[in-house]
């Protein structure tokens, strides 16, 4: 089997934007440099030194209108875009600009539910999965959901690392326990991503506007898209390098 890399994303604040890359180097135990390096903890989260699960932070699920912010990381800064709101520049390691962001992002917060409190890194990005991941997705199983739904799907609804395209559709559930080198890093397929509520929400307006779990569940019996993988051996991937099954 072998699939090309389309696409290469990271998300430099956990559910507050995305932003594409061309190339990255991967590093053998290591989440994709810079993706989900700060998360935003709300007033009712209860943390742990170190990683987290989702349920302690501000995210799309629960604020859809988060899922059309767009991000830029340079260095310890990172600029934020949403259609509704004024561009930030701002970094959030610095206190001092802890109050800009939580004013920048009350707006895109539903008053009913936690609100953001303060941003927290750890040791590892701070992914959805308790071990360093890297998501792997497919254009193709992408392209079977939107036909299922009768109309185009956002692959940034899925908030992906890696995209390939070129093998069946959902073949990367079959990859679980595999190797796949990718340019010249090779990652071990772990284990299918289970999805929420987030990928419900058009990631242009952050308006809640297709029924993907639904769609999911009906078509196929689950709410799975996507595959978590760890990275075996490191090294450069490329968009448009080859991957293939070992």
């Amino acid at each position: 089997m072998k699939t090309r890399l389309t696409r290469i994303c990271r998300h430099p604040i956990k559910a507050h934007g995305r932003e594409d890359l061309a190339s990255v180097l991967l590093s053998a135990g290591a989440c994709l440099p810079g993706d989900r390096r700060w998360a935003v903890a709300h007033t009712a989260a209860k943390l742990a030194p170190g990683w987290n699960p989702c349920s302690n932070f501000h995210r799309g699920a629960k604020a859809p209108k988060l899922m059309a912010i767009t991000a830029e990381l340079n260095g310890n800064r990172v600029t934020l875009r949403h259609p509704d709101r004024p561009e930030l520049c701002f970094s959030p390691d610095d206190p001092a600009d802890l109050s800009r962001f939580l004013a920048w992002v009350a707006p895109l917060s539903p008053s009913d539910r936690a609100q953001p409190s303060h941003i927290v890194s750890a040791d590892r990005g701070m992914t959805d999965s308790a071990f360093p991941s890297v998501s792997i997705l497919s254009e193709t199983s992408l392209n079977a959901l939107a036909t299922v739904m009768g109309r185009p799907i956002s692959a940034d609804r899925f908030r992906g690392n890696i995209w390939l395209t070129g093998d069946e559709p959902f073949a990367e559930f079959g990859w679980i326990g595999r190797d796949i080198q990718i340019g010249d890093a090779i990652l071990t397929v772990k284990e299918r991503i289970t999805r929420c509520r987030a990928t419900m929400a058009n990631t242009a307006t952050g308006v809640v506007d297709a029924d993907t779990l639904g769609a999911l569940r009906t078509a196929y019996g689950h709410q799975d898209f996507g595959v978590y993988a760890v990275v075996k051996n490191g090294g450069m991937i490329a968009v448009n390098d080859v991957g293939t099954l070992l």
